[in-house]
């Protein structure tokens, strides 16, 4: 599977995520695109296989892409105090990848009613988590197709 992680500001977060993913998924094709370089850099160094940067990378990294891991703001026009752009965030959004949103709040001026006030540290535990299940799915409709080709 080919996931993409989007982080913007410092890339604390894709950072986060993209340690957790390689320790449960160590064979994952994980991507990282930083909206800036410094976001680049923190996930290239986390471990993250292949690393671009800005809103181009975001678009062809998004086509690319089965699943996309990212702050909310991705999907948000001038979020993240305005690193992402209206093209990303329509790329990300228009993308057929799996989206897993992670509700943070910080720099986005918007507000997820409804979803607890919880540590980053379990919000990336809750993707690892979904990321599970999309594996199980993925695994099984390609078992399926294999099965209806024979």
């Amino acid at each position: 599977m080919k996931i993409l992680i989007i982080d913007a500001q410092g890339g604390g977060i894709g950072r986060q995520v993209i340690s957790a993913v390689k320790a449960k998924f160590p064979r994952a094709e994980l991507t990282a695109v930083g909206t800036n370089s410094l976001a680049t850099a923190a996930m290239l160094k986390a471990g993250a296989d292949y690393a671009a940067t800005g809103e181009n990378a975001v678009v062809v990294g998004c086509r690319r892409a089965d699943v996309i891991i990212g702050p909310i703001g991705i999907v948000i026009a001038d979020a993240m105090l305005g690193e992402v752009t209206p093209k990303m965030a329509k790329a990300v959004g228009q993308s057929g990848a799996h989206r897993i949103l992670i509700p943070v709040s910080s720099h986005c001026d918007n507000i997820v009613v409804g979803v607890p006030d919880l540590s980053i540290k379990r919000l990336i535990g809750d993707v690892v988590t979904e990321l599970e299940g999309i594996c199980r799915q993925h695994m099984s409709e390609e078992a399926m197709q294999g099965k209806t080709m024979d």
